[in-house]
């Protein structure tokens, strides 16, 4: 609650400063949100700020708010409406080779407090830049390109929230780096940060589940087991054609050891992805998917609910349909969208019977979208999901509507 309450009067003292403040001083900087400039590696950075007169510190923040009718097995809870998430954003440039951004977000309105990215980034050459603190680990590209506002479809992807732990972020260094030569850009990111811990095969899921780990805030203050988690990523782009991406993220998560005397073996967990996203010349389709492997070294005393492989991903396509002023916006612009996506928990078969094990999901979410400002979407969304349990019985089945506004403000 203290937090809480120290978070809403930073954010009633900012609006009452900007309300004195004559609206000339302040200054937005333009950024067009629906198209990928720069890379991947960019999106912490590629964000709209305000910023008042000649001040240091530049503000800004998004905010998502929906309203969701689901049914699973033709039950459904009713009518939904949340507030998922709002974000707030501050920067300083300290000197022109020293940069700070912060990244704290509010989810489920205000249920809990989260600091997703507060680091120091030092230029010391195009390719070769330290950053420290609060880094987001740059494993797949939504990870770090996760703004609701980019995005045409209310849920978050489900391999990339489920299977992978999305907008994770630990303590720790690294460095990271560009190079153009022409139309080809090179970007690479390298950090060791704290990183996962036992939670993610002794947890309230009863499976093997990643995202498990984010529920403890002891990794931003040490290690749960003294080894570091070592993310790295590799990403080529061209102007005309678009960024693809490889990405490595592994490490220890197990307390092998205390005080000296041992626990247990060292168990590792890996995780490879591919990111790629174009957009065709001919009709300006967007296409953006990514894909992820996870190893996990799950002790031979767990049960098979405890997969020791995954794998899955998504696909979006987007397709703009008008583009022209409408409903007095200037640049308007009217999507049509469709998302695939897949995951896996537990890649494997049954030791037992050799039949093969069937935690997985598919999902295709067809959606409309309306942009008002390249900073805006209204979206409105239709979920049709199958999900397996482990012994393959008929799949459940979920639908539903979803509407929603996200925007930077």
């Amino acid at each position: 609650m203290k937090s809480i309450f120290i978070t809403l009067i930073f954010f009633n003292l900012s609006l009452a400063v900007q309300a004195q403040i004559d609206s000339t001083l302040l200054r937005r900087s333009p950024v067009d949100t629906t198209k990928a400039k720069g890379m991947n590696m960019d999106a912490v950075y590629n964000r709209p700020f305000l910023q008042m007169g000649k001040m240091p510190v530049s503000l800004g923040g998004y905010v998502e708010a929906d309203y969701q009718y689901m049914g699973e097995d033709g039950v459904t809870d009713g009518h939904t409406f949340r507030i998922p998430r709002m974000t707030l954003f501050v920067a300083s440039t300290i000197h022109r080779k020293i940069k700070f951004l912060s990244e704290l977000e509010l989810e489920e309105g205000g249920k809990e407090i989260s600091i997703e990215f507060a680091a120091m980034d030092f230029s010391f050459h195009p390719l070769i830049n330290l950053r420290g603190g609060v880094v987001m680990n740059p494993i797949g590209a939504f990870n770090q390109n996760h703004d609701g506002p980019k995005w045409e479809f209310v849920d978050r992807p489900v391999a990339m929230t489920q299977m992978l732990p999305a907008t994770w972020s630990n303590v720790g260094f690294g460095l990271y780096g560009k190079q153009y030569v022409n139309d080809w850009a090179f970007g690479y990111e390298a950090y060791v940060t704290n990183g996962f811990d036992d939670s993610i095969i002794s947890n309230a899921e009863n499976k093997t589940f990643l995202p498990a780990s984010k529920a403890s805030k002891d990794r931003f203050e040490e290690s749960s087991n003294g080894r570091p988690l070592v993310t790295g990523k590799l990403a080529l782009r061209h102007n005309m054609v678009g960024e693809i991406g490889l990405s490595y993220m592994g490490g220890v998560f197990n307390k092998f050891q205390d005080d000296g005397l041992v626990l247990d073996d060292k168990r590792r967990l890996d995780v490879l992805a591919v990111d790629v996203n174009t957009t065709l010349p001919f009709s300006k389709t967007y296409v953006v998917g990514e894909w992820a492997w996870v190893m996990v070294d799950v002790p031979e005393t767990y049960s098979q609910t405890y997969g020791n492989k995954q794998r899955g991903g998504f696909i979006d396509v987007v397709q703009p349909v008008l583009s022209q002023p409408m409903l007095g916006f200037s640049n308007a612009v009217l999507n049509i969208a469709c998302r695939l996506e897949y995951v896996d928990w537990n890649v494997g078969k049954f030791e037992e019977t050799g039949g093969n094990i069937s935690d997985h999901l598919w999902a295709i979410v067809p959606a409309l979208s309306f942009r008002p400002t390249a900073q805006t979407v209204i979206r409105a969304n239709y979920r049709y999901m199958q999900q397996t349990d482990l012994l393959g019985n008929p799949p459940a089945l979920i639908s539903g509507v979803q509407i929603g506004v996200s925007s930077y403000f």
